[in-house]
Order: structure tokens, then sequence, then C-alpha cells
């Protein structure tokens, strides 16, 4: 796919809001035909800048769960820790994301708890276990802007 252009952006913004909108309603949206829609949205997922749909849960509780943003520091950046703290990661539903960073802290987590003493067991359990994590910083969510 060559460079990504204003209808791309367009399209990548309506689907952000609401990526179950029918194709008809998205093209409407970004002033294109259905099927050169079609085609535009099935090249964007073939180049991997649309990489999946996700829903958005709540339910009851929901409001109640805390986010928690942690920054874990690694006691080395070698291909072996990072594989090894990776895969990791990947068996915890809690952690909802992770990011490899640039800068002072090598990972940023996002994950939910259903309150401050099931983070206290998160963090016990799971996130002063994952391999090579030397440092672990804390903070919660007040609450969520957009």
């Amino acid at each position: 796919m060559s460079e990504i252009d204003r209808i791309d952006r367009a399209l990548i913004r309506a689907l952000r809001r609401n990526a179950r909108m029918t194709n008809v309603a998205l093209a409407a949206e970004v002033g294109l035909s259905p099927s050169a829609c079609l085609r535009r949205v099935q090249m964007l997922e073939d180049a991997g800048v649309i990489r999946g749909y996700t829903a958005l849960v709540s339910g009851p509780g929901a409001e109640n769960r805390h986010v928690v943003i942690v920054r874990i520091s690694l006691a080395r950046q070698t291909e072996d820790i990072l594989n090894a703290f990776e895969a990791e990661v990947l068996k915890h539903p809690e952690i909802r994301q992770c990011y490899l960073m640039t800068g002072e802290e090598d990972y940023l987590l996002h994950l939910e708890a259903e309150s401050p003493g099931d983070y206290e067991r998160i963090h016990k359990e799971i996130l002063s276990r994952l391999p090579g994590v030397t440092r672990i910083n804390s903070s919660f969510a007040i609450r969520s802007v957009i």
C-alpha cells in the first residue's frame, strides 16, 4: 500500500468511532461509493493499517473496575528477556494492553482490577513474577476522558 491519504484517514477515524457501521454508512460519511469504500477498507486491512476490530465490553460491575497504568523496567533488553516477558504477558487477561516503549521504562501496561486489593493480588501474583522485571511503577486512573 502506498501512503495513507485524506480519505484513508477519514475511514480510520470513522471506524474508530464505530467499527460496526455499515459499509454504506461509512461510504456516505467519507464521500465514496460503497464499492470504493469497501475496496479502501480491504486495502487498509491487507496492509496491516487496520489490524483488527474489537468490542469494548461493560457489564455488571464494569463501571466499578479500576484502570491501572503500569510502567515496567526490565533488567536488560535482550531478545530472550523481551520474548519471555511478552509471552508471559499474553497469558494474563487482566492485562488489557502492553506496549514496548522508548524512554525510561521498557513496557507500558494497561490493566483492570476490581479493587485496590485485587490490584495488590495482580501485583504480587503476576507483575512481580514477569520475567526480567526490576521495577514496577503503577498509577490508578481517576476517570476516562475519551
